[in-house]
């Protein structure tokens, strides 16, 4: 799972799409980068980090031009680290007279062209596009990646990273088609998976997404400025107005000529959007699939507080990510709102623990229960999910041992998880997954 965004058309295009990333930051925290276009040049800066640790003033004024790409990552398809930090930058280099090549990543160019296979004659064909670089981030996962590249590979492709993203770069530089937009078509037409994509060109951005729509892709606009973003947070952070979905199966092409759109892999009718972006992913303030993310989650809350009652004194919330459902279940049920576990928000990955091995550290350090407000209370808590099982344990025993809860009431808003995703979501394999070999009452 990643965060994406695309700027187009205003003077101060990498400080706006920094400014989106900030916004996108709960969708990935390994690495994070800028590519900007002046219209004749990209430049690009892009690190391991949270994108405060990654950009400050001096990185941002490098980053000159009207139109801007952004992305940050968690891994799920790729290794973490610095070589699949995206946006992803290649180029195209050639003329009239030579065969083209590809030159992949942000590095010095290899001394000798680099042919990607096919007679010089076709890829001769490449011109209009053989001089000059392009940019891209991504949002998903290809499912018929590691296919692709090994048969690529055997044609004489050189990779530089391990993302599958990679793939699509190749297959639009191997394309015999004549425009940007149709070379982009043309490689996403033998790719499987999620996708949702900003392409960036020295003139040209071009946004993308899968025919089944995994994952979310929304326009914005702010005055004549042009924006694509993963979530409506981003537009809202810049005061930009949401104006529709990208569309599954669609390219959206912005130039000097404005906005247009494709629509070639529309025919599609089966959708596939990620019920995961409703129940954890996207920020509760976002707007995606067409529907409000916080009202999806209270709804889930309320249904719960239906199928599932509980006789108790309060309902408390596992923050953030079941807040909403929390509230929702206590409106349906009645049952009093208590913030009866306090989150710290400064909290990042911890590699130090006490010697002594302190029973459930990771949990203590991030969550810490209000002991007056749950000393022998009946207490129901509410989560978005159970993945392996092992949290919502440590958190049942804290309420108990620590917050002296006398009964504890777990509610999930989500069904349980009982198969892998190969869509862009990390998730175990099936063994790892508590609910794939446990029913109901044996994870009770």
């Amino acid at each position: 799972m990643c965060g994406i965004v695309g700027i187009y058309n205003n003077p101060e295009a990498g400080k706006l799409a920094y400014l989106c990333l900030y916004a996108l930051q709960h969708r990935g925290q390994e690495s994070g980068g800028i590519t900007t276009s002046t219209g004749t040049e990209l430049h690009t800066h892009k690190a391991m980090g949270m994108v405060n640790d990654i950009f400050h003033e001096k990185e941002l004024a490098a980053l000159t031009g009207p139109h801007a790409i952004g992305q940050v990552r968690y891994s799920t398809a790729g290794t973490s680290e610095l070589k699949n930090a995206q946006p992803f930058v290649i180029d195209f280099i050639g003329g009239n007279a030579a065969p083209t090549s590809l030159a992949l990543g942000c590095g010095p160019l290899p001394p000798k062209p680099l042919v990607l296979g096919g007679s010089e004659s076709r890829l001769a064909r490449l011109v209009d596009f053989a001089q000059g670089p392009l940019a891209v981030v991504h949002n998903g996962n290809l499912t018929n990646a590691l296919a692709l590249r090994k048969q690529l590979e055997k044609e004489g492709a050189v990779f530089q990273s391990t993302m599958d993203t990679e793939v699509i770069m190749h297959l639009a530089a191997r394309s015999s088609r004549r425009t940007l937009e149709e070379k982009i078509t043309d490689a996403l037409s033998q790719v499987t998976g999620a996708y949702c994509l900003v392409f960036l060109s020295k003139d040209k951005m071009i946004a993308a997404r899968d025919p089944k729509g995994f994952r979310p892709l929304v326009l914005g606009r702010k005055d004549e400025t042009y924006v694509a973003a993963s979530e409506t947070c981003a537009l809202d952070l810049i005061d930009a107005q949401f104006v529709r979905d990208v569309e599954p199966g669609e390219i959206v092409i912005w130039d000097k000529q404005g906005q247009r759109s494709l629509k070639p892999f529309a025919g599609e009718k089966q959708k596939g959007h990620c019920i995961f972006e409703y129940v954890y992913f996207a920020r509760p303030d976002s707007h995606i699939f067409g529907r409000d993310v916080y009202e999806i989650r209270k709804g889930f809350g309320r249904q719960l507080a239906k199928e599932h009652p509980a006789v108790a004194d309060m309902v408390i919330p596992v923050p953030d990510s079941g807040m909403p459902a929390a509230i929702g279940y206590a409106e349906e049920s009645g049952l009093p709102f208590q913030m009866g576990l306090i989150r710290n928000h400064y909290v990042g990955r911890t590699f130090i623990e006490p010697e002594d091995a302190i029973r459930h550290f990771g949990v203590k350090i991030k969550l810490n229960p209000v002991r007056e407000l749950l000393q022998g209370k009946r207490v129901v808590v509410v989560d978005d999910s159970i993945v392996r099982g092992t949290t919502c344990m440590k958190i049942v025993k804290m309420l108990r041992e620590r917050g002296g809860a006398k009964e504890v009431h777990v509610r999930i808003s989500s069904p349980p998880i009982a198969w892998p995703c190969f869509y862009g979501i990390n998730t175990p394999t099936r063994k790892e997954l508590i609910a794939a070999h446990q029913s109901v009452e044996e994870i009770r």
